[in-house]
């Protein structure tokens, strides 16, 4: 007999209900957005009247989730950078001179004296003074290299060691070159991922583009210098010993040695020692705070192994400056008084409150390992966006409505079954799309214009299933529930095709076709649940209650 379970009607109807209180935020779009907005910057610490507010604008109660506009829909900043590779193997060999002196140092009787020599950005140069003993000396070095940590570099050594006269060279092997472009890159888009999600943006694309480029795209947000701003500042904190100070800017530092200004005090410059003791890379956290005279500050934590190297090197250096460093400038270079354990320590200076918590996002997300030269650059305004979605609700109220028209002369009463069914599955869509976080695009617009138009095949199934049932004068209970069950396994097979072609666009795809799999995908699952049980359920619901005769479709 046709009929459905109570508690599959319940389950039906509530699904729909949720689905439909989900996807309604998106009606009030702005006035929710704000509301997110000052939720957010409350829990980050702006408790401000205006934030209070807006976070009341919207009720607590209700879900506050929005489907994301994406970059052609909400305009942004595009960004191709060129990430300097290069870099990195210089700050790499320069940080290996601590340990080949520290190597070299017990046998000094055997190499003589040890001096690091000028080298050019790829190689480290260090000079020997008993230059006949040279091949002692490299095999000292050589016993510094590490296996290279990559599939490709399989059984290779991180360095290779050669001598030119009274000079041992060190470099990095090509295997190791390979691995660190590969690292840097990685290290690259985390930390740049890492900065735009600390500020709050939405639905950002970080891509990889080629070997050194990455794509950034980032819907809602000024103009690409503004963007530009999060991601190239540096915040590169490192803590280093302290030479000596000069109020001399050309002094020269000495080789291993670097001259580098104060940040508070106009004038006066640090010679510091340039292997760092611990740097940025160790942290673990970083937040604003206030100091003991209530001034802006930051703590900071480091990790174990920074932590360790923090506190050894304070317990041997008691009576000693050491700098700390950001960004080529010295914060402050405080005398230790005693032996720092723990790992944490607080950076004091002349900071606004907002210079401080900006400082604390951007030591959190780390610094770059290389510089970034920004190859194209593009601000899209959102009266491109507004263009693109008054032009895509057009499209998709001209199939909404033409499929509306179609289905209710094709099919009568059960049309307009299908109908109700085809306006509760939009519903769905957004409602699943709001919950995940979706970004909507242009193409993602077109999957659901697709969709649309999609969303009725399986009604038409079973209306010409039921057609072909009542031809063969069964009664109409019986023609309707031979409809739906022969119907199934054509629905079911037509959509699943469609469904795993959605889902190999989204695996293969990137960046818009992955909004439209996205869509096409949501689409596929909510047309055949309207379909099978929805659209079901009203004839079932209109049958009970007319107990009709004969029926027509």
């Amino acid at each position: 007999m046709l009929q459905v379970e109570t508690w599959k009607r319940v389950l039906i109807w509530a699904l729909v209900a949720v689905g439909l209180l989900l996807a309604m935020p998106n009606l009030f779009y702005d006035r929710v957005e704000r509301h997110n907005d000052a939720v957010s910057a409350i829990e980050g610490g702006a408790d401000t009247s205006e934030n209070r507010d807006a976070a009341g604008a919207w009720p607590s109660y209700l879900p506050s989730g929005l489907v994301n506009l994406g970059l052609d829909l909400r305009g942004g900043a595009h960004l191709l950078a060129e990430v300097q590779v290069e870099d990195v193997y210089a700050a790499r060999l320069e940080s290996f001179w601590p340990e080949v002196r520290d190597t070299l140092r017990p046998e000094r009787d055997t190499v003589g004296t040890i001096r690091l020599q000028p080298s050019a950005a790829d190689e480290l140069r260090v000079r020997i003074g008993k230059p006949e003993n040279m091949e002692q000396a490299l095999e000292l070095v050589r016993g510094l290299a590490s296996p290279v940590q990559s599939l490709t570099g399989a059984g290779s050594t991180d360095i290779t060691v050669r001598g030119e006269g009274s000079d041992i060279v060190v470099t990095l092997s090509e295997a190791e070159r390979e691995a660190t472009d590969d690292r840097t890159m990685r290290q690259s888009l985390e930390i740049i991922r890492r900065r735009i999600d600390e500020v709050g943006t939405r639905e950002p694309t970080i891509q990889r583009q080629g070997f050194d480029r990455i794509l950034i795209q980032v819907p809602g947000i000024g103009s690409a210098q503004e963007l530009k701003d999060i991601i190239g500042t540096t915040a590169q904190l490192t803590f280093q010993p302290v030479v000596s100070r000069t109020s001399d800017p050309d002094e020269n530092p000495g080789i291993g040695n670097e001259l580098l200004p104060s940040m508070d005090q106009e004038g006066l410059y640090y010679v510091l020692e340039q292997a760092p003791v611990v740097t940025g890379e160790e942290l673990n956290d970083a937040q604003p705070t206030f100091d003991q005279n209530g001034r802006p500050a930051v703590n900071f934590r480091f990790n174990p192994s920074g932590a360790r190297a923090f506190g050894d090197y304070t317990a041997e250096n008691i009576g000693s400056p050491f700098a700390i460093v950001l960004d080529n400038e010295v914060i402050s270079a405080p005398v230790i008084q005693s032996h720092i354990a723990g790992g944490s320590g607080i950076i004091t200076g002349d900071f606004s409150v907002e210079e401080s918590t900006q400082l604390a996002v951007l030591l959190r997300a780390g610094a770059l390992p290389a510089q970034m030269t920004f190859l194209e650059e593009r601000t899209i305004g959102p009266e491109l966006g507004q263009d693109s979605i008054e032009a895509g609700q057009i499209a998709t109220a001209v199939a909404f409505i033409a499929v509306l028209v179609f289905m209710g002369l094709s099919y009568g009463l059960f049309g307009l079954f299908a109908n109700i069914a085809l306006i509760i599955n939009i519903g769905l869509i957004f409602g699943l799309l709001s919950t995940i976080g979706a970004t909507l695009t242009l193409p993602g617009i077109a999957g659901i214009v697709l969709t649309v138009g999609m969303a009725v095949d399986a009604n038409v199934l079973v209306f010409e299933r039921i057609r072909e049932e009542l031809k063969t004068s069964r009664g109409p209970a019986r023609a309707i529930e031979l409809g739906y069950e022969r119907a199934l396994s054509a629905i079911v097979d037509a959509n699943i095709t469609t469904f795993i072609t959605a889902v190999i666009l989204f695996v293969m795809g990137s960046g818009p076709v992955r909004g439209f799999a996205v869509t096409l995908g949501l689409g596929i699952l909510t047309s055949v649940f309207t379909a099978i049980y929805v659209t079901r359920l009203l004839i079932v619901m209109w049958f009970e209650r007319r107990r009709p005769k004969t029926i027509e479709v």
